[in-house]
């Protein structure tokens, strides 16, 4: 991990077209501008790894689903027969 110490109105350049500029420091919190393009998301971590875990949960039901239309689709072509 790059650990770079920074003071108020300076800023970080991630890539060519990021920039981190710290905008003010209170205590044990820092507020940080993020200058990035809109194709680029940005999340705060935690956020983020919610949004991971949601779309896992989301994969697996419709597994589940895709699993139940398909036994379905058994029963009724044995129910033809």
């Amino acid at each position: 991990m790059l650990v770079l110490s920074r003071k108020k109105g300076q800023s970080i350049m991630l890539g060519d077209n990021i920039e981190l500029t710290i905008i003010e420091i209170q205590g044990d919190q820092v507020r940080i501008g993020i200058n990035a393009p809109k194709a680029v998301q940005v999340y705060r971590k935690e956020l983020f790894l919610e949004i991971q875990e949601e779309n896992k949960k989301a994969a697996g039901s419709s597994k589940i689903e895709l699993e139940s239309i398909l036994k379905l689709k058994d029963i009724k072509a044995k129910d033809k027969d």
